[in-house]
């Protein structure tokens, strides 16, 4: 399964952006939509899909630690 994930550009250089997850950057290609530091963006396969607002990078972290504690509960 594949699934998008939210982040925060760091950087960008051309067309493509540092992106913060949670303490991890990555490299992801920017040129689908423009970023500039400090957007919330949603990173699919390397790729930067969407800008998200404050709420929504928000709203997206929590469902994903929710998930994180779920998963967590299965493997004891």
């Amino acid at each position: 399964m594949c699934v998008a994930l939210p982040g925060r550009v760091v950087s960008v250089e051309g067309t493509t952006a540092a992106v913060d997850f949670q303490g991890n950057t990555v490299r992801a290609e920017a040129g689908l939509v423009r970023v500039k530091p400090g957007d919330q963006v949603l990173v699919h396969a390397g790729c930067i899909l969407q800008v998200l607002s404050e709420t929504e990078g928000r709203q997206l972290r929590e469902l994903f630690e929710e998930l994180e504690e779920i998963a967590g509960e299965g493997n004891s």
